[in-house]
């Protein structure tokens, strides 16, 4: 078994993958960052969810804040989005003498209707925070900055920083008027992808997946001078995401372990227990259905991250070799893989790195 491991130094200059952070959930594990991926093309780099601890995961990757090109959010769960109001304060520091263009915070908007009820609910709950329940990245983005402004007024008025809002703007995708999504009742029709940025050096496009009851939730694809890299966001097996990552190079998934569902929910018999069961079977993607997935669009590298539960022992998630012809990466936190190698090189047959 070997790894696609690099260190800062001997990096190439054409497209890595670094896996950031790769555990899934509203949880601190022990031995994993939260969710995040960098994709680096030559100098820039371009940042994919911003979970738990991502600050210092770029600077242990030695991803400085000043090639960062543009942030991308799959879906507004917490644990994607934890960390993305400490990216725009601390940025105040990293990108004092930032003079390109703003950098774009990409993701969803308002999910327009606030989320059912369990059906296992026994009564209703209520809706925490009416005036404005689902908010998008823009909302997010803004009441963040307005809960830190004692802090911002200062670094800005006495410290001579830059405001956050001159170094990032959010831009939530606009979806096909035509498509019919509703985030109840039609959450993921069927679409092409749609563009949602480019520069020089990738094209970024977006497609709706399945991860109920969050919607919209987003898979993104980067294409790049050296290849093309899919980035799933959670969701359940969907033919859209299907279709976005169709003949890519590398293809990041989230995955959990149906195992572990029984084991931690099978015998408690309480209705949390049951919305449990149900919200994880309806809304990620089990370990023979990555390899699947990989399969059916025809990717030639499979990476596992955004592992739920995040502490589950490593050989579990080997087993996604069985499904899969073509190359297996079980993701762990600062790995690095180069897209070039990984679109190139030989598939041997069910081969784990």
């Amino acid at each position: 078994m070997s790894t696609n491991v690099q260190s800062s130094a001997e990096r190439a200059t054409d497209t890595q993958v670094v896996l950031l952070g790769t555990s899934g959930g509203p949880r601190w594990w022990s031995d994993r960052a939260g969710i995040a991926t960098a994709v680096v093309v030559g100098e820039s780099f371009y940042l994919f969810d911003c979970g738990s601890g991502v600050g210092r995961q770029l600077r242990a990757a030695g991803l400085d804040i000043d090639r960062l090109r543009g942030v991308f959010i799959t879906h507004m769960h917490s644990d994607h989005v934890v960390d993305l109001a400490g990216l725009g304060i601390f940025g105040m520091f990293g990108l004092e003498d930032h003079t390109g263009p703003v950098i774009p915070v990409v993701g969803p908007g308002d999910r327009g209707a606030v989320v059912p009820a369990s059906p296992r609910a026994t009564a209703d709950r209520g809706v925490l925070y009416p005036q404005d329940p689902t908010p998008g990245i823009a909302g997010y983005w803004d009441y963040s900055m307005r809960a830190n402004a004692t802090d911002l007024n200062d670094r800005y008025r006495d410290s001579l920083r830059p405001s956050p809002d001159a170094l990032f703007e959010p831009r939530e995708i606009t979806l096909p008027t035509d498509l019919g999504f509703h985030p109840d009742h039609n959450p993921v029709p069927a679409m092409d992808p749609v563009v949602v940025y480019s520069d020089e050096l990738v094209t970024v496009t977006a497609i709706l997946v399945q991860h109920p009851p969050v919607a919209p939730a987003y898979a993104f694809r980067i294409d790049t001078p050296d290849g093309s890299v899919t980035i799933s966001g959670d969701t359940a097996p969907c033919e859209n995401l299907v279709r976005l990552a169709r003949g890519t190079d590398v293809l990041l998934h989230e995955v959990i372990d149906e195992e572990w569902i029984a084991e931690r929910y099978g015998d408690a018999g309480t209705p949390e227990a049951q919305t449990m069961i149900d919200h994880h079977l309806n809304a990620h993607t089990g370990i023979p259905d990555t390899g699947r997935i990989a399969t059916e669009a025809g990717v030639g590298t499979l990476v596992l991250h955004h592992f739920v539960p995040g502490n589950r022992p490593r050989d579990r998630w080997e087993t996604a070799c069985r499904f899969f012809d073509g190359t297996v990466v079980v993701g762990d936190d600062l790995m690095e893989i180069p897209v070039r190698a990984a679109a190139s090189r030989p598939v041997p047959e069910g081969q784990l790195v």
